[in-house]
């Protein structure tokens, strides 16, 4: 297709979507390591994490060999809501930046959740419901992820509580409300609900909370209550599974005008995003059939991949859940209250983090008030509030463009614009108010949470 006839948005036609996940872990050479007890260093078995997870996301969870699952009937209907998502030519970010480069979005943020999250969170809710529970628990920090679950949970008919990190329970209170419409009950973490929630308090008294303290009482109050089963919305192997959706349909439609990234940029807090759009893309880079340059994009404030330690780590501050090999700050360390909710962990998917390790990913780490100017730009020549998260690829990919724009290279930029920042407003108040500041861990603050690390055989 020429080039004067893209359209701004390319859209698949419902015979188009994909019908099967990919599992990029199937091409992979280096498999992520698995999942260890933390009791006997040994690797989790299935009957080890039924308890915690639903059956058939256990399957998914250990399958390191099978390249595409079916995406059920259900859940295809379901995807039709709001699926499939349009790729985006940013014509208008790109006349302002006077750059050679032609940038492209998948916007992910057409549907109440606001975000991507919606993508997994009716499949976990789905094999709940089909393995005959009562409900599902789970935590949520700038709560999108609380959001798509409660609205899966709702559809189903299942129970659905949700654990907001405090900081953002407190500042995005109408997300919360978003929830309860659902029927999810909302609890700010940690709390004193649960016996994790009073020693993290009592260890840290007035914390802001973080996704490891909300995924600790999660996974207490599932364990502990029969009929309930944990699901997360982000890091685990079954989340990028179901999040390769992204990514297949963004590839699809590169293929239906005749075009091919040659950069591909993502958000990083956990990877669910990050990892569902440059699946299908990384999986040609390893079978040898093509080559992209893959950024994952992280708030300074938590910087995991570029400042972590790849290391077996808990996932949650509680150190109740399995141990997963991951870029980590320690399960320990507690993020500032920046604004990018959705980004607040110390760890990073094991997928990603292997191919990270690998040499197959680049990463930076963006300061929050550099984000908020390039979240400014974009709203302002694409029409669209970005969602903090989002954000950070958004400055990236400026980044990127304005390179271009020095070498007069025409490269193609695609990056995930994973939703609205619509419940966001206190922060774009705070940047607007110019009272937005930039937080960076020390050396020393970071050194804390590594010197906690578990002690695993063969761990450096």
């Amino acid at each position: 297709m020429s080039e004067n006839k893209i359209p701004y948005k390319i859209y698949l036609s419902e015979n188009e979507m994909p019908t099967a996940w990919y599992n990029v872990r199937a091409d992979m050479k280096t498999k992520p390591a698995p999942l260890l007890n933390p009791g006997t260093g040994k690797p989790l078995s299935a009957e080890e994490l039924t308890p915690i997870f639903c059956e058939e996301l256990v399957k998914q969870e250990l399958d390191d060999n099978t390249a595409y699952f079916p995406i059920p009937q259900e859940i295809l209907d379901f995807y039709k809501m709001y699926r499939p998502s349009p790729l985006v030519r940013a014509y208008c970010l790109e006349k302002a930046l006077d750059t050679p480069a032609k940038i492209y979005y998948k916007f992910e943020g057409n549907n109440t959740s606001g975000s991507h999250k919606l993508n997994s969170a009716i499949a976990q809710a789905y094999y709940a419901k089909q393995q005959g529970l009562k409900g599902v628990t789970t935590e949520t920090g700038a709560g999108q992820w609380g959001t798509a679950l409660s609205m899966a949970c709702a559809y189903l008919g299942l129970d659905c509580k949700v654990y907001m990190v405090k900081v953002s329970y407190e500042q995005k209170p109408f997300r919360r409300e978003v929830m309860r419409t659902y029927g999810a009950s909302v609890t700010p973490s940690p709390s004193m609900e649960t016996e994790v929630g009073r020693k993290i308090l009592a260890e840290h008294p007035g914390t802001t909370g973080s996704l490891g303290c909300a995924i600790s009482e999660a996974v207490e109050v599932a364990t502990k209550n029969p009929g309930y089963r944990y699901v997360l919305g982000s890091v685990l192997n079954q989340v990028l599974l179901h999040q390769s959706v992204i990514g297949l349909e963004a590839k699809a439609a590169f293929d239906k005008i005749g075009v091919k990234p040659d950069i591909i940029i993502g958000c990083a807090g956990g990877g669910s995003n990050l990892g569902g759009l440059i699946s299908p893309f990384m999986g040609e880079k390893l079978r040898g059939e093509a080559d992209y340059r893959f950024i994952a994009v992280e708030p300074a404030s938590c910087p995991s991949f570029t400042r972590g330690k790849f290391a077996y780590d808990f996932c949650d501050t509680g150190m109740i859940c399995p141990l997963a090999k991951m870029y980590t700050l320690g399960s320990g360390f507690i993020p500032s209250p920046n604004h990018a909710g959705g980004l607040r962990f110390h760890g990073m998917s094991p997928i990603l983090s292997q191919l990270y390790h690998d040499g197959y990913m680049e990463a930076r780490a963006v300061e929050q008030t550099s984000v908020f100017e390039a979240a400014e730009k974009f709203a302002r020549t694409e029409g669209i509030l970005p969602a903090p998260e989002s954000s950070h690829a958004i400055k990236a990919a400026i980044d990127e463009a304005l390179k271009c724009k020095e070498t007069g290279e025409e490269k193609t930029i695609l990056f995930g614009l994973t939703g609205t920042g619509y419940f966001d407003l206190v922060a774009y108040q705070q940047f607007n108010d110019g009272v937005m500041t930039d937080y960076i861990p020390s050396d020393e603050d970071l050194a804390k949470g590594l010197a906690a690390l578990p002690q695993v055989p063969g761990q450096d």
